[in-house]
């Protein structure tokens, strides 16, 4: 009855109709995800390794880290990365394959309607110091166009950027610690 009323108002002030204004006003944004995990209050080891390579790399739109934090069972979900707003949200399929799977994905978007901008991205296995694989890691590259003349060099890249980032990582529960 209350949102009937602030409807009507709003269309009295905007002189529109009534069903202009429920067809309109009562759309809502689809929802965010149900997160699975929620970061600590303090930021973990890799939230400042994805920093350090945002950083340190300008040809990445982002770099994401997921798995399964300590202490749970088949929670897939990104738990540092360029998009804070992202961690502890659900992994897709194709995330959990290359956790559980150990492949690799490569990823050249030519097609995606909704990416604001051309982008290249990798999915592959996240490797701890003595080369386990302990996750997933996914670099986006920054494309001045779609299509894929860019693919061998920035698969080669996505690959030079795991084997260093395998050489901060001494375990996987190392991720998870407090950031020094």
């Amino acid at each position: 009855m209350m949102m009937h009323r602030t409807l009507l108002m709003m269309a009295a002030v905007a002189g529109m109709s009534l069903t202009t204004a429920v067809s309109t006003g009562a759309q809502t944004a689809p929802a965010a995800p149900a997160k699975n995990w929620t970061a600590p209050a303090a930021k973990i080891y890799a939230q400042k390794l994805s920093d350090e390579t945002m950083k340190a790399h300008p040809e990445l739109l982002s770099v994401t880290i997921h798995g399964v934090p300590p202490g749970m069972t088949d929670t897939y979900t990104m738990f540092a990365g360029s998009y804070p707003e992202r961690i502890g949200n659900p992994d897709d399929p194709d995330d959990i394959d290359v956790s559980k799977k150990g492949i690799t994905i490569v990823d050249p978007r030519w097609h995606r309607t909704k990416d604001t901008s051309p982008k290249f991205v990798v999915l592959m296995p996240m490797r701890d110091v003595k080369g386990n694989n302990i996750g997933l890691v996914v670099y986006a590259f920054k494309v001045p166009v779609a299509g894929n003349q860019y693919e061998r060099t920035l698969y080669t890249r996505a690959l030079d950027l795991r084997d260093a980032l395998a050489k901060k990582i001494p375990s996987y529960e190392a991720l998870f610690a407090p950031a020094k």
